[in-house]
């Protein structure tokens, strides 16, 4: 039923209704005059014969009559789910536009009022109360092609909180961008969403929520849910790659260290946003002059994000020659109770690695509470990198940066919490607080800041430039397992693609609408990392570009034959 990717001929047993019901088959008004008598489509469809850029220019046009991007994100939702080849025409084709309406930060309202929206299936919602059919459930042959799958258990979607069933919107939307940016075949891409119930009681009381209506499983119930679940994909689809995605801070890192040494995976939230961060702090640091060896970084926000951060930067810094006590000495990890360091409180988990000494930081200042805050970290540890992953507006304050900037000549500050909402800072606000002197990443899109006689360009921190072409990377060699190796070898490839390189007004990182080049030239970084790894089929640098390439699937409408 689903297309072969690349296929120059379709062939299909359906017709009619049936044919056109299929999102991945439908043609809409392009099928043509011998295909209309051959599928018994006359009367079903208008007489006029169209093709893929007339019916992108009229989807555009009604897209941009809407009023609001919710209207815009459900109306893109719904044609998702109607033909999913002129969807991803339209989305390759604007991809600067529509990225911010499939993605963030609209997704994240999208997620808030998924039940609204709610029309026809895509994925599989994997619910607590169906645990014992999840087998069955998977065995459909439909999912036969599935090499690429996003699971949630929606528990902490973006900066929002637990959403619920309402997290599919996180896992369809990230597989749209694998497909996008990277070209992997949506017929082999599977969004799933782990329903164990929601603590929001908000989405509880709803009449309309589509969700398991219970609160959210936890402890061996819930560890127990997650194990079958391991165990069935592993058995079903021994070969696909599996990301978590926006799982809870004490779930998430735990998850990951259990079953990544089961299943080719990751977790973007740790992973993803850990290299993409990377990758545009290296590309800072060449503009500023400096060395990676030299920075010194405050990390508000100490979940798994936050950490996940930190060990891929110390990585880094240890790859330039600190040792890993100095490496880690570099940074200041701040929670929502204050500078992580012994002696003020018990430190735990991965935050302990990160954790400052009591001596080195026993001239500080402390607040009422006992804690040491973000201006008094920037007043003693001097950082010249700042990066947000609290999901708290405003965190980077103005007393903060403003002394900052007065340390460090070019200071780079990127707040990347989602959505624009959470954001720990404004571009604008930073720019003015530094006079415009700030190399700046954000999470979500911000228009340029107009700054004296210029504009300077904010860069986008996206995970769409990392984890679609990891994807495509796994494919391409069959690799078993993915190594933070791999996400270091992504950063850097990132690194090396920003125009800032050439020119130090530009963006740090390359804009938008070259995702699918930029997909592909960390898919070459990283599958070669993990040839060198041995966790992936060997070949030669020009076969591996071949390989990648033939993965990489046009959204064309390409002729079909009855069968």
């Amino acid at each position: 039923m689903n297309p072969k990717t690349n296929s120059t001929v379709i062939e299909t047993a359906l017709s009619g209704v049936d044919l056109i019901a299929q999102p991945l088959l439908n043609k809409g008004t392009a099928f043509t005059e011998a295909e209309r008598d051959a599928f018994a489509l006359h009367g079903i469809l208008p007489p006029s014969i169209g093709n893929l850029d007339d019916q992108v220019r009229r989807r555009l046009t009604v897209l941009r009559s809407f009023a609001t991007n919710f209207e815009r994100y459900s109306f893109l939702r719904d044609l998702q789910d109607t033909n999913e080849t002129l969807f991803y025409a339209l989305l390759i084709r604007h991809i600067e536009e529509l990225l911010p309406l499939v993605y963030t930060p609209t997704v994240g309202e999208g997620c808030q009022r998924f039940s609204e929206i709610w029309r026809r299936p895509r994925g599989l919602f994997l619910s607590y109360p169906n645990r014992h059919r999840m087998r069955d459930i998977l065995a459909d042959p439909r999912f036969d092609q599935v090499r690429v799958i996003v699971v949630s258990d929606g528990e902490r979607i973006l900066g929002l909180g637990d959403q619920g069933a309402g997290g599919m919107g996180i896992s369809i939307g990230k597989l749209s961008l694998y497909t996008a940016c990277a070209g992997i075949h949506p017929a082999s891409t599977l969004p799933i969403l782990l329903d164990v119930g929601t603590n929001n009681q908000e989405r509880l009381d709803n009449p309309l929520y589509v969700g398991w209506r219970n609160p959210r499983i936890s402890g061996e119930d819930y560890e127990a849910f997650v194990e079958e679940f391991v165990s069935c994909i592993a058995e079903r689809f021994p070969n696909a790659l599996l990301q978590w995605e926006d799982f809870a801070g004490a779930n998430a890192g735990r998850l990951l260290a259990r079953y990544r040494d089961r299943l080719c995976t990751f977790n973007d939230d740790i992973q993803g946003t850990a290299a993409v961060a990377a990758g545009t702090l290296m590309a800072a640091i060449r503009v500023s002059g400096s060395s990676l060896t030299e920075q010194r970084v405050v990390l508000v926000g100490a979940g798994a994000a936050g950490t996940g951060i930190a060990g891929l930067l110390v990585q880094a810094m240890m790859d330039a020659g600190l040792s890993q006590g100095e490496a880690r000495s570099r940074f200041y990890l701040i929670d929502s109770k204050g500078l992580v360091a012994h002696g003020l409180r018990p430190v735990e988990g991965e935050r302990a690695q990160y954790a400052q000494s009591a001596e080195a930081v026993a001239d500080w200042q402390l607040d009422q509470a006992g804690r040491i805050e973000l201006l008094d970290v920037v007043r003693n540890a001097r950082p010249s990198v700042l990066i947000g992953v609290s999901g708290q507006a405003g965190a980077f304050h103005q007393a903060a940066v403003r002394m900052m900037a007065e340390q460090v000549a070019r200071p780079i500050i990127f707040p990347l919490s989602n959505p624009t909402s959470r954001s720990e800072a404004t571009p604008a606000d930073l720019v003015a607080w530094t006079e415009g002197r700030a190399l700046i990443g954000t999470g979500s899109p911000f228009p340029p800041v107009p700054f004296g006689d210029r504009l300077i360009p904010i860069t986008q921190t996206n995970n769409s430039y990392i984890f679609p072409g990891v994807g495509l990377a796994v494919l391409a060699v069959h690799a078993r397992r993915i190594s933070d190796a791999m996400f270091m070898a992504a950063g850097r490839a990132l690194a090396e693609l920003s125009p800032a390189r050439n020119d130090s007004h530009a963006a740090l990182l390359p804009p938008v609408d070259q995702l699918r080049e930029v997909a592909i030239a960390v898919a070459f970084e990283v599958a070669r990392q993990a040839q060198t790894e041995g966790l992936g089929e060997t070949c030669g640098d020009e076969e591996l570009r071949q390989r990648i390439q033939d993965l990489v699937w046009e959204p064309v409408y390409r002729p079909y034959r009855r069968v």
